[in-house]
C-alpha cells in the first residue's frame, strides 16, 4: 500500500512560538503558530489541511461513484469547513460540513444526493475521520 508523509517542526513555546508544516512530496511548505491556529494569524493550520484533505479526496470518491452509475461530472467544486471547538478534553474538532457544487448532465436530483452521500461514507479522509461527531454534506447540482 501506498504511504504518504508530511513533516512538522516547532520551536518555542505554545503561544508564542511557530513552526513550519511541509508536504513530503515537497509542493507544500507553511508556516504555523498559535495564532494561525486558534485565532486568525497569518499561516495554516492542521485543520486547514484536514479541510484540504477532505475536499480532495471526497471529489475524487464523488467522480468514481458518478463514473460507477454511468455519469461524468463536468466539474465538481467541493469545500470542506473544519470547526475547532472547546470540550472538556480540550480544543477538539467537533464538526466538518462539506459543500459541494457538481456539474453533470442527466441525472435526477435524489438519485445525485443518494450517490453523494455514498462517496461522503465511502471517502478514505472521511472514514480516517470517523471520530468527528458531525460530518454534514450539502451536495447541489450545478444549473446545465
Amino acid at each position: 500500500m501506498t504511504i504518504r508523509e508530511a513533516s512538522a517542526q516547532w520551536q518555542g513555546t505554545l503561544k508564542e512560538g511557530a513552526g513550519r508544516l511541509r508536504l513530503g512530496s515537497g509542493v507544500f511548505e507553511g508556516a504555523y503558530s498559535f495564532p494561525s491556529r486558534f485565532e486568525n494569524g497569518p499561516g495554516t493550520n492542521p485543520e486547514e489541511l484536514i479541510a484540504a484533505a477532505l475536499a480532495g479526496c471526497f471529489s475524487m470518491a464523488l467522480t468514481a461513484i458518478l463514473g460507477a452509475d454511468k455519469h461524468t461530472a463536468e466539474s465538481i467544486h467541493t469545500i470542506a469547513r473544519v470547526h475547532l471547538g472547546a470540550t472538556t478534553a480540550g480544543p477538539t474538532i467537533t464538526r466538518i460540513e462539506l459543500e459541494t457544487e457538481v456539474r453533470v448532465a442527466g441525472i435526477l436530483a435524489e438519485d445525485f444526493e443518494r450517490l453523494a452521500q455514498k462517496a461522503k461514507a465511502a471517502c478514505l479522509v472521511s472514514r480516517a475521520l470517523a471520530g468527528v461527531a458531525t460530518i454534514t454534506l450539502k451536495a447541489s447540482l450545478a444549473a446545465q
